[in-house]
């Protein structure tokens, strides 16, 4: 997947307000179709965003059907991994959870995990091993032909785009039904917060909560601004530790900002103002947004189908 863009870093930051920043590929496809017959219908009183397990039942589904897809294509290919609900929770504006703080800090196990995987799965070390040719034509088997790409316009400006062909396009199409549509409507709804995290931000209702949290900050010994300071000076502060002494200096200061979260309501705080913000400019993409609801929704009942033979 290739942006024809860059995000200022602010929005960046601000972009994880309650949720973790995500990665994935994304693929898009007119050849690959759907089974005959495999409809699903959802009304619209049952649309509703995907709960992360959902989200995650899906995504063991896309690894199912590019695993069938690439053997039938005569390559190997391993399952996962799938990012666990804890990983997903990583990369937040604000950490709330004292017990997840403890027990993660801000993730790095996560991101270690993740470093390793990139070195060593199956998936990057069997194409890496193969003769340049036949390297090139997993890949393309794999990803699709960026010369062919399906491209969709941000609502906060610029293009991303991704290949209309490869198997994993061929298992979004399987799972979503109409590709080009969900691409479309994903891209679209997931690419919404430029338009209002700055207001958030601006909010003196979260200025004052960032300020009282500060303070609670201080006051323990930990004097932060706000929590995108800390976002900021964290990986200098540990780049001269090992990998245990940054996990243990990162879990001790996530559970002091936590703590102070908790006792500032700096965490419910941001919700609220999400919502109150996001609602808005989803009202004004409601048809996306009811298209991404509807072909989740489809994608998640085609997943338990394909768990379940």
């Amino acid at each position: 997947m290739r942006r024809k863009f860059s995000i200022p870093v602010a929005f960046v930051a601000a972009a994880c307000i309650t949720a973790g920043c995500g990665s994935g590929t994304d693929g898009a496809t007119n050849s690959a179709q759907r089974p005959e017959g495999d409809t699903v219908a959802i009304s619209d009183s049952d649309l509703r965003d995907l709960t992360v397990p959902e989200e995650m039942k899906i995504e063991y589904a896309e690894y199912t059907l590019v695993k069938k897809c690439m053997e039938n294509k005569g390559f190997k290919f391993w399952t996962g991994p799938v990012a666990s609900a804890d990983a997903r929770r990583a990369g937040r504006y604000v950490i709330d959870d004292i017990a997840w703080a403890k027990k993660y800090g801000y993730g790095r196990a996560f991101d270690e995990a993740a470093e390793k995987d990139r070195r060593d799965h199956p998936n990057v070390r069997y194409p890496n091993a193969l003769p340049r040719k036949d390297r090139i034509r997993y890949n393309t088997a794999l990803n699709g032909d960026y010369d062919d790409v399906l491209r969709v316009d941000l609502p906060a400006g610029g293009t991303i785009e991704t290949p209309r062909e490869g198997c994993w396009a061929g298992a979004r199409t399987q799972l979503y039904g109409d590709l080009e549509a969900w691409f479309k409507a994903k891209k679209t709804i997931t690419s919404l917060t430029p338009l209002y995290v700055p207001d958030i931000l601006a909010d003196e209702r979260m200025k004052k909560t960032v300020g009282a949290w500060s303070h609670c900050m201080k006051d323990a010994g930990r004097p932060f601004s706000s929590p995108d300071e800390i976002r900021e000076k964290r990986i200098t502060n540990t780049e001269k530790m090992s990998s245990e002494e940054a996990r243990a200096y990162e879990a001790e200061l996530a559970v002091a900002e936590a703590t102070c979260a908790v006792k500032t309501n700096l965490g419910k705080t941001a919700r609220r103002l999400e919502r109150e913000y996001r609602s808005p400019v989803l009202k004004k993409y409601g048809k996306e947004n009811s298209a991404y609801q509807r072909m989740g929704l489809a994608a998640l009942s085609r997943a338990r189908k394909l768990a379940s033979e």
